[in-house]
């Protein structure tokens, strides 16, 4: 295998007749309980050799029913390989539940000729593998498409100009914007960048290539991400340079033409094809789905929403037996007209907190009144509206010993719901916190603050954070979000911080937590406290960020 950035030799093509796949149903369902049962015998033909776009050699593998039958096709792309998990779950499960399933390697990767290049060649890939289909004889003229991360993001470019023959897609955990994988508001996606480098560069060598790499990503971490300047610090864990990624760290702002064509928007107008979207409360990419299912619906086109207790990748393991069930009943409905599967209502969504349980709902997000909670001198929240806007309370964020990130909608193991009670009790740490609760309070949808905040630099970041409190005085984190300011000491910034949607109920006994601070690190890269640029900054200075009293944090309750 070789690196996406240097050009790829493919593989022979092989002709043998069909074989077994190469990991056997009964270990794959071994892994989950609660699967459908087995419709058909799975084969297996690998290394197909598909024409891309520019008549690169894309590596395919074909999996289908071993019956005689009239089969849909399910398309898979893949800039991670074409073993696990790809085989075992979508080549060797949908081909026993009557798919044919095309397991394909992106330009450049496992195998397949051609450079990757993030993002630029997936749609005309994506359609040229659609024209070497119709060539097929097993092809019956219906496909479907199905994946989770980038894999969903291909399936996007692929209906910016869809085939005819595409009738469903099904995005697990789902890719839209790659800026937004990278950046909130210029402030880079540090640790993601470097999963995402990781992951794009090794994954498609192969589970032991890719699980040195993963290690040695950890051992060099610390060093990595305290590197004065960044830019360039991670070529020694990787492995060597990575110019996409290089690039996408030097491309800070959402205007730049770096990114146009990035987000293929063009996938949500009508007709639109009938689209499953899928996610987690914890998922790093949850704001793409949230924004896609919005788009889509706005647009008229038939879709459903399943969001579950998981992170990025828990969607695809624990959560894996839903997110399956999920994602056959659609196809099954789309491509086979059978729409026995499907759930009564489009929105199905996991509430979490006190009496954690399953909620169906008529749409996303509901509409509930939002109540305002206001921060007080001495760390209270209240429903009583302040009465002046001068400075509140302040902290020193120093970026040579940043805040530190934990938990939330990360791409690493360490996502989703921490204990942060060590992390508040840091002195660059604000909490404010409502009073014991005597009744539950039930958060349904997009939580955001609006902070007025002055810096003595001109330069910093808010990191604003909803937490749970049990009576045991455990703060767990539920949601959040940070914003870049640019400020000044006589004239605080008045800035509205989206801290995504979530579905949670803080039950009796608990109480509400607001929690402030400057950063959260490696999870997003360090303000220097300069306004040099972040991937390039070589000094750092302490900065003095001061909270004023008309700060408010809005949740949408339900009644």
């Amino acid at each position: 295998m070789t690196s996406p950035t240097h050009d790829a030799r493919p593989k022979p093509a092989r002709t043998s007749s069909p074989a077994k796949p190469p990991l056997s149903s009964r270990m794959v369902r071994a892994t989950w309980r609660g699967l459908p049962a087995r419709r058909h015998r799975a084969g297996w033909q690998p290394g197909l050799v598909v024409p891309a776009a520019d008549g690169s050699p894309l590596i395919t593998d074909h999996y289908f029913p071993r019956e005689e039958g009239d089969f849909p096709t399910l398309l898979v792309r893949s800039p991670y390989g074409r073993g696990v998990p790809w085989s075992p779950q979508y080549g060797i499960l949908f081909a026993e539940q009557g798919f044919h399933v095309i397991v394909q390697s992106c330009r450049g990767t496992g195998g397949s000729g051609g450079r990757f290049d993030l993002w630029r060649n997936e749609a005309a890939d994506g359609l040229a593998t659609v024209s070497w289909l119709r060539e097929q004889p097993w092809f019956n003229g219906t496909l479907g498409t199905v994946g989770p991360s980038y894999l969903s993001y291909v399936q996007s470019a692929l209906a910016l100009d869809p085939p005819p023959e595409l009738k469903a897609m099904v995005m697990q955990v789902g890719l839209q914007d790659p800026y937004a994988l990278f950046h909130t508001d210029g402030v880079l996606h540090l640790e993601a960048a470097l999963v995402v480098g990781t992951g794009m560069t090794h994954q498609h060598r192969g589970i032991a290539a890719f699980g040195r790499a993963v290690l040695r990503l950890q051992r060099r971490m610390r060093a990595i991400v305290s590197a004065q300047p960044l830019r360039g610090a991670f070529a020694a864990a990787l492995g060597y340079e990575v110019p996409w990624l290089e690039e996408v760290m030097a491309h800070p702002d959402a205007d730049d033409p770096y990114w146009r064509g990035a987000a293929p928007g063009g996938a949500t107008e009508p007709p639109g094809i009938p689209t499953a979207l899928i996610t987690g409360r914890y998922d790093a990419l949850a704001g793409h789905t949230f924004e896609q299912y919005g788009r889509l619906r706005r647009a008229g086109c038939g879709t459903a929403l399943l969001v579950g207790p998981w992170t990025h990748t828990s969607a695809l393991q624990k959560g894996w037996p839903e997110v399956f069930a999920e994602s056959l009943a659609w196809l099954r409905a789309h491509l086979c007209d059978d729409p026995s599967g499907l759930r009564p209502t489009p929105v199905r969504i996991h509430l979490g907190g006190a009496g954690a349980a399953w909620r169906d709902l008529d749409e996303w997000p509901l509409a509930p009144a939002t109540t305002s909670w206001f921060p007080t001198p001495d760390g209270h929240l209240t429903g009583q509206p302040p009465t002046d806007t001068a400075p509140l309370t302040s902290f020193r964020y120093d970026p040579a010993a940043p805040t530190p990130s934990l938990g939330g909608p990360l791409l690493s193991r360490t996502a989703g719901a921490r204990d942060n009670s060590a992390l508040e009790s840091r002195d660059d740490v604000l909490t404010f916190t409502g009073p014991v609760l005597t009744e539950p309070v039930t958060v349904l949808g997009p939580v955001s603050a609006r902070i007025s905040v002055s810096t003595d630099t001109g330069h910093g970041d808010v990191f604003s954070r909803l937490c749970d409190v049990d009576p045991q005085g455990h703060s767990t984190n539920v949601c959040d979000g940070l914003a870049q300011l640019r400020t000044t000491a006589r004239e605080p910034a008045h800035v509205t911080l989206p801290m995504g949607a979530t579905a949670h109920r803080f039950g009796v006994g608990h109480r509400i937590r607001w929690q402030i601070s400057g950063g959260a690190h490696p999870r997003y890269a360090r303000n220097p406290g300069t306004g040099e640029p972040r991937t390039q900054a070589t000094e750092f200075v302490p900065i003095r960020v001061s909270v004023h009293a008309d700060s408010v944090l809005m949740l949408p309750q339900e009644d």
